[in-house]
């Protein structure tokens, strides 16, 4: 078992995007996935890394056709379990050859760049997400972002000294992730070198999920209802602004393949 299925076995996703926090990163990111399946006349969609089928199993209850590939064998049986249309199988993101060429409408790529940890790789994955998706279709992929992880688990829980000297983070606070770290982060930069490598894709927006939520966990679970809703709609006004993008936890590059 590697070490990131020993982390998955333990690590409650349902709970996480149950959470306050992961309200407004799943609403956020349902609202922009069904901006594009609008556009499209029945749709089939792949979730890539669906991780326990949070995503895939929504949209199949919504009745859209819906394939999932996970890695981690205890995150797929959660998600088999849960008795949805949802055709899911165990995969690799990088790659995806049980698919043919221009399978489906839509792609999420929603876990798998969390856990890759050289561009090569990340490239790999976006590439065979674009090799299943046809030409016009979109592909969501979703990134962790550097300064979040220096913000919190360098100066809020006081771990920046430890991690220069440990050579953790380099010498413009770039963090130097590892295997055995589990999570990679990045910047905008390193997503558009990502693109640029793949190629024959087309930014159509690069959003944020969450924008400040996973900052402000204490002061979201304790909002009351209404509060929350405004919290919400400020969120949904600002989540495109790229002046606050490098700063969220995550960001969601949204891409329309143009092979």
């Amino acid at each position: 078992m590697t070490d990131l299925e020993k982390y998955y076995n333990k690590f409650n996703e349902e709970k996480r995007l149950n959470s306050r926090h992961g309200q407004v990163e799943f609403i956020t990111s349902m609202k922009y996935i069904h901006d594009y399946l609008e556009e499209m006349e029945e749709p089939k969609i792949l979730d890539v890394g669906a991780g326990t089928g949070r995503y895939s199993v929504a949209l199949a209850e919504e009745g859209y056709d819906v394939t999932a590939v996970e890695l981690v064998k205890y995150n797929l049986g959660i998600l088999k379990k849960k008795g949805s249309t949802v055709k899911a199988y165990q995969g690799n993101a990088m790659k995806l050859s049980r698919f043919p060429d221009n399978s489906f409408d839509l792609t999420l790529v929603f876990g798998p760049m969390y856990h890759l940890y050289t561009l090569e790789d990340k490239a790999k994955a976006l590439s065979e997400a674009k090799r299943v998706t046809r030409t016009g279709g979109v592909i969501l992929v979703a990134y962790c972002m550097n300064e979040y992880s220096v913000l919190t688990f360098g100066f809020k829980e006081n771990n920046i000294k430890e991690s220069i000297k440990n050579n953790r983070l380099s010498e413009d606070f770039h963090v130097l992730s590892e295997e055995k770290d589990l999570y990679d982060y990045v910047r905008i930069e390193d997503i558009d070198l990502v693109n640029s490598m793949v190629g024959q894709l087309e930014r159509i927006k690069l959003i944020t999920p969450d924008g400040p939520a996973n900052y402000m966990r204490p002061i979201l679970n304790a909002m009351d209802e209404e509060t929350f809703r405004l919290f919400l709609q400020y969120h949904f006004s600002t989540c495109e602004r790229q002046d606050i993008l490098g700063a969220s936890a995550h960001t969601l590059d949204i891409l329309r393949v143009i092979k």
